[in-house]
């Protein structure tokens, strides 16, 4: 799906991909926003701790964008998703180059949303797996 109109609002890999969020500061890239799963990379290089590995809270960062993307794309019509749990579990660092987070679900419902992200370092091993936990309120008329 390259374009969502749940909730009444629409969104595109395009409009995901610029602006001024959090997301974009981080160089987060949307590669791929469907029903099943919301993909995305995030280069190391700007998003690393003082001493050269990946910042956890990058990684939370990633996985709350993809996340968030995702929930909105399953939102029931007339409703906006908002995080209210994010927990992440780091496996290994990462020093350089781009890691890619999916997005899963876990559960989708008519007021929550729970996704599984993923996050994957350039050699396919794990180095994140976070959960997120989305409400869904009424979007603003």
């Amino acid at each position: 799906m390259s374009t969502s109109d749940s909730s009444s609002l629409k969104f595109s890999l395009e409009s995901l991909n610029n602006g001024g969020s959090l997301a974009n500061k981080c160089g987060i890239v949307i590669t791929e926003m469907g029903p099943d799963r919301v993909s995305g990379t995030m280069p190391v290089a700007g998003n690393t701790q003082p001493y050269g590995l990946l910042h956890g809270g990058a990684s939370a960062v990633l996985a709350e964008s993809l996340g968030s993307i995702h929930a909105m794309a399953l939102a029931p019509a007339g409703k906006l998703a908002v995080g209210v749990d994010l927990n992440c579990t780091h496996h290994r660092s990462a020093r350089e180059g781009v890691v890619t987070g999916t997005s899963s679900v876990a559960h989708a419902g008519r007021s929550t949303a729970s996704l599984e992200v993923v996050i994957h370092n350039e050699a396919g091993k794990r180095i994140c797996t976070a959960r997120l936990t989305c409400n869904y309120i009424d979007a603003p008329r």
